[in-house]
């Protein structure tokens, strides 16, 4: 996995007045924790970029006035209509001890539904998964080449390798629909006719409501 380098510096104060003042000159208030003390920095805005705005997982090397720590991304706030970024959590991490994270999906291969005029639908987009840093994926591929109409790929059909996937194995991750324009077209007659005897119960009930 990528590791991208994010520069902090060490806040002195904590107060909500001076996480405003961060935020207004586009720096971000930050804290890191699971070693042995909590860390409270702040760091550039615009270093975020390349770690919140991609499809791929990341380690961060994070380097407070010298200080030096191997993370993760643990939380991140946004603001609910600017989409600022408000606060981000940090998780320092050590060689030889797991580490859980969501990483993301990549969907590959052409599914034999859309390419029948299907719709492919992604239920899951991010798997929690659990690893040893140096076997963490920064995604994970998912084939669709062989979904079908109303056939779903789980997340038990996924490989894994040398990482667990902390998520139910039953679950769905994508599925293909067909488009309402195209279920007249493929209902069988048993189908058709079901239909048929639904919308009349229903007219039915509807007209002794009225009575």
């Amino acid at each position: 996995m990528k590791t991208v380098e994010i520069i902090g510096y060490k806040r002195a104060n904590l107060g909500k007045s001076e996480s405003k003042r961060l935020r207004a000159d586009q720096n971000v208030p930050c804290v890191l924790y699971g070693g042995e003390k909590q860390v409270h920095f702040y760091s550039p805005a615009i270093l975020f970029r390349d770690v919140l705005y991609t499809d791929e997982a990341h380690f961060i090397h994070l380097n407070i006035e010298g200080e030096e720590y191997q993370a993760i991304l643990q939380d991140v706030q946004f603001h609910p209509v600017s989409e600022m970024i408000l606060h981000v959590d940090f998780l320092q991490i050590f060689e030889g001890k797991s580490v859980k994270m969501e990483i993301p999906l990549h969907f590959v291969g052409n599914s034999k539904g859309v390419i029948n005029g299907g719709v492919l639908v992604k239920k899951r987009r991010k798997l929690r998964v659990s690893a040893l840093p140096k076997n963490m994926p920064d995604h994970i591929d998912v084939d669709i080449t062989n979904l079908d109409f109303h056939k779903a790929v789980k997340v038990g059909d996924i490989t894994t390798e040398n990482f667990e996937v902390l998520d139910s194995t039953i679950a769905s991750v994508a599925v293909v629909e067909v488009p309402r324009a195209m279920k007249g077209k493929t209902m069988t007659a048993e189908e058709e006719a079901a239909e048929e005897e639904a919308a009349a119960e229903a007219t039915e009930a509807a007209a002794s409501a009225e009575e």
